[in-house]
């Protein structure tokens, strides 16, 4: 269980999360289907994806509606614990 702390962001609010891995077939299904799992509807035109001047590696922003911030730590947590997840911002 993550503890609560003190925070800047006043919630609830939209927030962006970004994530970062090597190109592959199934690393944006990846990251949104982490997302999926800890907030209620990720809205239509809030996935952005690019990748990296050289095409190896891809960054997934997704804009999610959270509630707290140990719903933000849970989701940091989830996707940096993946295997394809380089970085998350």
């Amino acid at each position: 269980m993550v503890e609560p702390r003190e925070t800047l962001i006043e919630f609830p609010c939209d927030f962006d999360i970004k994530a970062m891995g090597e190109t592959s077939a199934e690393f944006d299904a990846t990251v949104v289907s982490i997302i999926r799992e800890h907030v209620e509807d990720i809205h239509e035109g809030a996935i952005a994806t690019k990748q990296s001047s050289g095409g190896k590696f891809t960054s997934v922003t997704v804009t999610v509606y959270v509630t707290s911030q140990v719903q933000l730590d849970t989701i940091y947590q989830a996707l940096s614990s993946h295997d394809l997840v380089k970085y998350v911002l």
